[in-house]
């Protein structure tokens, strides 16, 4: 099967699997639109998650629209991002992997459907800019304005021509104008700015809306600084995207999008931008931004407005950067690194799918554990808390972390805590909202001092068996409560016990016993090898 050619081949395969909520009554965009989507996360288990599809929208200002709005479409759950990628839930990480080592580039058009029309010039306005799209207000309440959440930015290094594709908040400031922040200077669009900034010449940029859901996967991942994530879109449709020459600026854009705003970053000014609700669980406030400015807007006739869910986690945003982020970091520590024994990692979604770590590793050293520890703030600066873990242990279980840490660590000797500058890190903890904008834009500021943990939580040596009854006894108990017509079972590792260390033939053989019912035999054996009681020995700490 052929990967999906847009986000309206997409739109359909969410119908057919029962994955998607079509809402025909009349939705107010600004008040009551992302509410709807957003309640799920805080109401339903991720399972019964869906993508919501809005026909019928208006805003406060008494406009209708003719544009549908779709939210939750990429990554309402892992069963939609799943259904995006084209794979099983279990083989995300595996695809997405597989997609940055097989890049793609894309294959260059002449024409599209995503510039079916053209707005540019005085026709720009007469369509209402920025005016004509349904652009929800993401937090009501909160928010001073309609939010592009689900952007993909593409830009170009202004030396080395290499593109970059990534998704930034754009709040609305006018039909012709947005603002942008970059987040972290790291990303390629902020050095891309900064590049242009020091030439005195504003950075070209294409704001793409919809499109293959591949083209948005690719978007937020974190890829290395020379990694074209169009190509990375290619990788995980198995062919290359379709793009084409946008009208105004020097830039390619997929071919299959829904809209493309084309523009340009002013390098020379900012200006207040916010407050915004952010993925982090927080609202940023007012800051000083970058502001782009609309020169072209392109778009299919009848076009889909396409945005993400991004609030309090978990929400649509933890969940697209925890796919994509993991797969990136497995990548980064099995193939450039060479970090065989790592089985898999865990970007927590309640941190943002950044802060907290779990790396899951079998058969590693004390010194290879701390080897991978040290590697990945190294790759992903935002790291915070990193946590290895042995292969037993389920990193996405928060659960099973917590048995780790109580029974498998010990902090005098199994954690080390390092500092370093805090970089355009976004972290309450850090000082007040304030004082980190003040030093963001002061000339030499004096940095504070974030702070980063390391834990070593896989065992030091043998340990007795989980206490858990044996496969074979579980999988009976299974079979047993399915004929029984009980409640469904969600099960969770561990389910049986294992064999790690401390048991030795006798162990087995007495289990086997007590398996056929000679259990008095044991006690017998027993009852032979007794020897006094030393006088020190005692049965309790009283």
């Amino acid at each position: 099967m052929n990967y999906y050619k847009d986000l309206r081949e997409y739109i359909e395969a969410l119908g057919s699997a029962g994955l998607l909520v079509r809402i025909k009554k009349p939705i107010n965009k600004d008040t009551e639109l992302m509410p709807l989507v957003g309640i799920q996360f805080r109401g339903l288990p991720e399972e019964q998650r869906r993508a919501f599809l809005f026909e019928n929208t208006f805003d406060l200002r008494g406009r209708k629209y003719h544009s549908p709005v779709i939210a939750a479409a990429l990554a309402g759950s892992s069963k939609i991002y799943a259904l995006g990628m084209m794979c099983r839930p279990e083989e995300i990480g595996d695809k997405m992997m597989g997609a940055l080592l097989n890049l793609q580039e894309p294959k260059l058009v002449k024409t599209a459907p995503v510039q079916e029309e053209v707005h540019l010039g005085d026709s720009l306005m007469e369509h209402g800019g920025l005016d004509e799209f349904p652009i929800p207000v993401s937090l009501p309440g909160f928010d001073p304005a309609p939010a592009i959440s689900a952007p993909y930015w593409i830009t170009k290094d202004p030396d080395s021509g290499i593109r970059n594709v990534g998704t930034y908040r754009m709040l609305l400031k006018s039909p012709t104008r947005t603002g942008i922040d970059f987040c972290r200077p790291t990303r390629g669009i902020a050095i891309h700015w900064n590049k242009c900034r020091v030439k005195g010449i504003p950075l070209e940029a294409a704001i793409v809306i919809g499109g293959p859901p591949s083209v948005g996967y690719a978007s937020i991942t974190n890829c290395p600084i020379d990694t074209d994530e169009l190509a990375v879109a290619g990788g995980i449709a198995g062919e290359a995207l379709a793009v084409v020459k946008c009208k105004t600026v020097d830039l390619e854009v997929p071919a299959y999008a829904e809209v493309v705003i084309e523009g340009e970053i002013d390098t020379r000014e900012l200006e207040p931008e916010g407050p915004f609700g952010e993925s982090i669980g927080v609202i940023s406030l007012t800051q000083s931004r970058p502001f782009f400015t609309v020169k072209c807007i392109t778009h299919r006739k009848n076009p889909i407005w396409l945005s993400f869910i991004s609030q309090f986690p978990p929400s649509e945003t933890s969940k697209i950067n925890y796919h994509g982020n993991c797969a990136a970091l497995m990548k980064h520590l099995r193939h450039d690194l060479k970090m065989e024994k790592v089985l898999k990692v865990a970007l927590h979604e309640v941190s943002n799918s950044a802060l907290f770590t779990v790396v899951q590793v079998k058969g590693a050293t004390t010194a290879e554990v701390w080897r991978l520890l040290e590697a990945i703030p190294q790759f992903r600066a935002e790291s915070k808390t990193v946590i290895a873990v042995d292969e037993d242990i389920n990193p996405d279980d928060p659960e099973m972390v917590i048995f780790a840490l109580s029974h498998r660590f010990q902090p005098h000797r199994d954690a080390r805590i390092f500092t370093r500058p805090a970089h355009g890190v976004s972290d309450c903890s850090l000082a007040p909202m304030e004082e980190l904008e003040r030093l963001r834009e002061a000339k030499n500021p004096v940095l504070p001092d974030r702070s980063l943990l390391l834990i070593d939580a896989t065992k030091n040596w043998p340990y007795p068996p989980t206490s858990l009854p044996t496969r074979e006894c579980v999988e009976r108990a299974i079979e047993l409560w399915r004929e029984e017509g009980l409640p469904e079972l969600k099960l969770r590792e561990p389910l049986w016990g294992t064999v790690a260390g401390y048991w030795d033939e006798e162990h087995r053989k007495k289990a086997e016993m007590a398996l056929r019912g000679e259990y008095y035999q044991t006690g017998a054996d027993q009852a032979r090898q007794r020897k006094p009681a030393g006088p020190h020995f005692c049965l309790s700490d009283e």
